[in-house]
């Protein structure tokens, strides 16, 4: 299949592409799968709480077993004792789920697919700015129409990196910087032909 190369003020060209990468069917529920196991694997699961049993002390029995008229207690680390053990205490906890590469680049390249047919993806020949300026990006921005997008490059330009940093609404990443949660949430992908012919060579 063909995608048309966006040029300002210029006549587009068309740039042959690979139908597995961007002309595959949309698969709801891979893309849905493949997100949530993005996400599940970004959680810390690093909240943990001490049991009775991990908390210092309470090694001797407080006092006799009969003929105080408390209740019996074997140590002060109880959970019912200030100072004890939680009750149910929670543990370091590990929220990834298993994906096969091969599930994740299809979810990909069905996103892309997708993002191609609904034309939410822009290709251009390079997409970079002289310096770090926020202005000379919206200026850019300017000269396709749009004002929020995903910009793909690769390599990653540095100047175009800072000077999107204050920008609402505006994400830059490299090839290996792309995942699906970016993707999905972007209105538009800004994507330059390096970096298409990068994603064409990781997808295949």
């Amino acid at each position: 299949m063909e995608l048309a190369v966006s040029v300002p003020g210029g006549k587009e060209r068309k740039i042959e592409v690979s139908d597995k990468t961007f002309g595959r069917e949309y698969n709801q529920d891979l893309v849905h799968q493949t997100v949530v196991a993005y996400l599940a694997g970004g959680r810390q699961g690093t909240s943990a709480q001490k049991s009775r049993s991990a908390v210092s002390g309470g090694g001797r029995k407080p006092f006799r077993q009969k003929g105080t008229g408390r209740a019996r207690a074997g140590t002060t680390r109880s959970p019912i004792w200030r100072s004890g053990g939680v009750t149910f205490a929670g543990r370091v906890q590990n929220f990834s789920k298993k994906l096969n590469r091969k599930m994740y680049r299809a979810a990909l390249s069905s996103i892309f697919s997708e993002l191609a047919r609904q034309d939410r993806l822009l290709i251009v020949n390079e997409f970079s700015v002289e310096t770090p300026r926020t202005k000379k990006l919206l200026e850019k921005l300017a000269e396709f129409g749009l004002f929020d997008a995903l910009i793909i490059s690769e390599p990653m330009d540095k100047n175009l990196y800072l000077s999107s940093r204050n920008v609402k609404g505006v994400d830059v990443c490299d090839v290996a910087g792309v995942n699906p949660v970016r993707l999905i949430n972007s209105p538009k992908v800004i994507m330059s032909v390096s970096a298409l012919q990068k994603i064409e060579e990781v997808l295949s």
